[in-house]
């Protein structure tokens, strides 16, 4: 004997499948954007950095996306903290670096409390990622290492 599906669980199957896909291609690019702005100011390509920054911003629709779809699809608490986390910290780096373009690398306090809010918003894309599976949890994760490399190694050249 089958089991009776409801008409309502396979399609909230399918969107949460899906989303976990957008999740795991939305953190990756991400990070890879993060990763090209780190080489275009190794580089001093710094109006190429501020696009690219820009673009990177974009982020917010798919994470905004995941979060609708996460509503409907019962997803933990923990993978809203993720998603906020980004948001906010997309929105803090198009409002202060993109729009007022204000210095907040200057000081150390100001690093330190930004250095966290970053590697806290990135390293919760490894969750959103993980949702797809080992594979993408496996590949964010070293994206997400070369990026944290990165981060260093140019703050240590230009000081930004």
């Amino acid at each position: 004997m089958t089991p009776i599906r409801s008409e309502e669980s396979l399609p909230l199957k399918e969107k949460r499948r899906v989303a976990d896909l957008v999740g795991a291609i939305t953190a990756n690019v991400y990070m890879l954007l993060i990763i090209t702005v780190f080489i275009t100011r190794i580089l001093g390509w710094l109006e190429i950095e501020r696009w690219v920054g820009f673009i990177s911003s974009l982020v917010i629709f798919p994470l905004l996306y995941l979060f609708v779809v996460g509503l409907r699809t019962s997803r933990r608490k923990i993978y809203f903290a993720w998603l906020a986390l980004v948001v906010l910290f997309a929105l803090f780096e198009l409002v202060v670096d993109q729009i007022f373009m204000i210095d907040i690398r200057s000081a150390q306090w100001t690093v330190i409390l930004y250095v966290i809010f970053f590697f806290a918003a990135t390293g919760g894309m490894i969750g959103v990622a993980a949702q797809a599976g080992k594979a993408w949890s496996i590949s964010t994760s070293m994206v997400f290492i070369v990026m944290a490399i990165l981060a260093f190694v140019q703050r240590g050249i230009t000081g930004l």
